[in-house]
């Protein structure tokens, strides 16, 4: 089985988990920031909408600069609203999906480096990257999301299974 194939209904799974936590948001606890050198609640959720992004971006190059020499430092897309972050996770599933279930095992295979300045951060197969550097760093987010959302009440979907405020998975 062709790892893109083997690896499509794990995306499904944590992409559908992922839309019901960022769904969960509310507008007027956007602005909602659990420490100072945290983000808020919104920059949070557009920084987990852009990261499939990321997933498109590796796929089709083999490496990204953050910072490169004689250009301009990543920036990343801000957050406007609740509603627009939905539409942008929305949108960038869709295509990521699309670049992944596309993509052969050779493709997979090709290294991938990630730059600062010039100077390789690290190097890895695209897949490794894509389940690190995207999948897993997605989750880690999503988990850090949830978090918010005990904070300000909000019910928390489920996730893996049951939560204080859905028992039922699914819920």
């Amino acid at each position: 089985m062709p790892i893109a194939k083997a690896l499509l209904p794990e995306f499904d799974q944590e992409m559908m988990t992922t839309r019901a936590v960022l769904r969960a948001v509310r507008e007027d606890k956007t602005g909602f920031r659990p420490h100072a050198k945290s983000w808020t609640t919104g920059e949070l959720s557009m920084h987990i909408a852009n990261l499939l992004s990321w997933l498109v971006s590796t796929l089709h190059s083999t490496e990204f600069d953050l910072n490169p020499p004689g250009g301009p430092r990543f920036s990343p897309p801000k957050f406007e609203s609740a509603a627009a972050t939905l539409q942008s996770f929305d949108n960038n599933s869709k295509i990521a999906r699309t670049a992944l279930a596309t993509a052969s095992d050779a493709d997979l295979m090709v290294a991938w480096t990630l730059k600062s300045a010039g100077v390789p951060i690290f190097t890895m197969p695209r897949i490794a990257c894509v389940r690190s550097f995207v999948l897993n760093h997605l989750i880690h987010h999503r988990g850090q999301l949830t978090v918010y959302l005990r904070l300000c009440d909000i019910a928390v979907p489920s996730v893996y299974g049951p939560t204080a405020d859905n028992p039922t998975p699914g819920g």
